[in-house]
């Protein structure tokens, strides 16, 4: 049976929310309610879920809307080609499409691996990574703290933990900035970091080490190599580009929000506030797919069909104000955001203290070590990614004294 014809659906794509997300999840929310109906690439039907409690009501029943995209009623037609592919994909073998007690099994897994990384260790790497790259940019007295700096720090951290040498950090940057940009390198981004994987994989399992990968492939639950390989491109993936953002969305609020300014100036205080209302108020992850409906069911006054695709729309559901009535920022120890999801398949804790470790460093190093920072362009200047599944910004140009790099002198 094919599926009803969705009501004035709107076409989900970068520009719609590239400028001001905020005013197009406000307008959706008045037109259409807490669940929209869209078209994707190619006339694909879907919803984009923003009302706080239909999320979570989403989120919190794995067995109604399931993360099992085989469920889908539009894979007949659906080309080879299909853009969004690398996203919604189907029988692929990693975590991301696994479900009920198998999920489970793997979560734990990977929550264990993840766990044991040593909090010391990792701020160290990260330190050692972020300072290595401002002395790249230090003496010059201008830089673009998005293309050469958070989109350079999180997976060179994430490579050393799992268990590549410092030597690999910087071809795995490149092929992952590639295949994440979704261009004409992206193919051959994502065959390097899959050739990668699969060898640390199998160099792991002949010699073990105290890393990532080593403690995935120590699990008794018995998943194999490739199934390891796949999830680690998930982890890689996840763990890189959102909190890339995170680092420039939290920059960007620092330099342009007087809230802020004593922290460029002489301290390190509000720098976890900053971050945390960017979860509330400027996620990097808007909008995830996806989860479909195992049967008929009703959702935000919808008629929701089996085989149905319903899109998470996080930052939508941060801002709904059934939960913000005030429609203040919500800053501090906050955290009832969805910027990490929810339930079962939400980002592990471990992963996102991780993310919090990395994009926390980073920030303090580039205030620490470029103390009279400034914006090199009016603020309504900067442009965003047209993106509507991640939010960042395309460049973040600043302004700053040069000094010499730790240990050196001006170039």
């Amino acid at each position: 049976m094919s599926p009803a014809p969705l009501p004035n659906p709107v076409r989900f794509s970068g520009s719609l929310l590239q400028d001001d997300p905020a005013r197009v999840y406000r307008e959706l929310r008045r037109e259409y309610g807490s669940v929209v109906p869209l078209l994707l690439d190619g006339d694909a039907p879907a919803w984009l879920v923003l009302g706080y409690r239909e999320l979570h009501q989403i989120t919190g029943d794995p067995v109604l809307f399931s993360r099992d995209s085989e469920l889908w009623s539009q894979w007949d037609n659906i080309p080879d080609d299909w853009p969004l592919l690398p996203m919604i994909g189907r029988k692929q073998p990693s975590i991301l499409y696994t479900v009920g007690d198998r999920h489970r099994q793997r979560a734990a897994m990977l929550v264990n691996a993840l766990e044991a990384v040593d909090a010391f260790e990792l701020r160290g790497f990260a330190e050692k990574f972020a300072d290595e790259l401002i002395d790249g940019l230090c003496s010059k007295g201008s830089a673009d703290l998005v293309g050469e700096f958070a989109t350079l720090l999180p997976v060179r951290v994430l490579a050393r933990l799992y268990g590549f040498s410092d030597e690999e950090g910087p071809v795995l940057v490149t092929s992952l900035n590639d295949m994440i940009d979704g261009r004409e390198r992206a193919l051959a981004g994502q065959m390097h970091l899959f050739t990668s994987m699969t060898q640390l994989v199998a160099d792991r399992a002949e010699r073990p080490d105290d890393d990532v990968v080593s403690r995935m492939l120590a699990d008794p639950s018995g998943f194999t190599q490739e199934e390891i390989t796949q999830d680690l491109m998930v982890m890689m993936a996840a763990g890189h580009q959102p909190t890339a953002d995170w680092i420039g969305n939290s920059l960007h609020l620092m330099l342009t929000d007087s809230r802020f300014a004593a922290s460029l100036f002489g301290g390190r205080k509000s720098i976890a506030e900053a971050m945390n209302e960017v979860l509330w108020e400027d996620t990097p992850s808007q909008n995830v797919a996806a989860r479909w409906a195992s049967r008929d069911t009703q959702l935000g006054g919808r008629h929701i069909r089996a085989g149905d695709m319903l899109l998470l729309g996080l930052q939508g559901a941060n801002s709904d104000p059934q939960v913000r009535i005030d429609g203040s920022a919500l800053t501090g120890g906050n955290g009832a955001h969805f910027s990490f999801g929810h339930g079962e398949h939400r980002c592990p804790f471990p992963a996102q203290e991780i993310a919090e470790v990395i994009a926390r460093t980073g920030i303090e190093v580039v205030l620490d070590r470029l103390p009279d920072i400034d914006l090199a362009v009016p603020a309504a200047g900067l442009t965003r990614r047209p993106s509507p599944w991640l939010r960042g910004l395309s460049e973040l140009p600043v302004t700053f004294t040069p000094t010499p790099a730790h240990g050196g002198s001006f170039a």
